[in-house]
């Protein structure tokens, strides 16, 4: 079963890591305690709709980018067709973590 808040977390720690930053810099800029910020990413906590937005824009990603790839991730686990727009360091994550399987996945076009 996908867990929302789990995918929140997974997509904000890899935007995190993808900029090399730490837990201490992210929740400082996002003014969230860095306790909080990692029950979140590791999707043990609900960021409600403010935090969310505070996070996206200590990481200065437009929170619509996050929801879009929560929304594919999710899309992807649920087998359905997904456009082949999803970003390729995000499917290799999802490839890397055995979410999916390449061979579940089917080409649109």
């Amino acid at each position: 079963m996908v867990v929302l808040r789990q995918e929140i977390g997974d997509v904000l720690r890899d935007a995190r890591q993808r900029q090399g930053r730490t837990l201490r810099e992210v929740s400082s800029a996002a003014r969230v305690s860095l306790g909080y910020l990692s029950e979140v990413e590791r999707g043990q906590k609900e960021a409600s709709s403010e935090l969310l937005a505070s996070i996206c824009e200590a990481l200065d990603i437009p929170l619509s980018l996050v929801l879009r790839e929560v929304s594919d991730r999710i899309a992807v686990a649920e087998g359905l067709l997904v456009p082949d727009t999803i970003p390729t360091d995000v499917l290799a994550g999802m490839l890397s973590r055995g979410a999916v399987e390449r061979e579940d996945l089917t080409p649109v076009g």
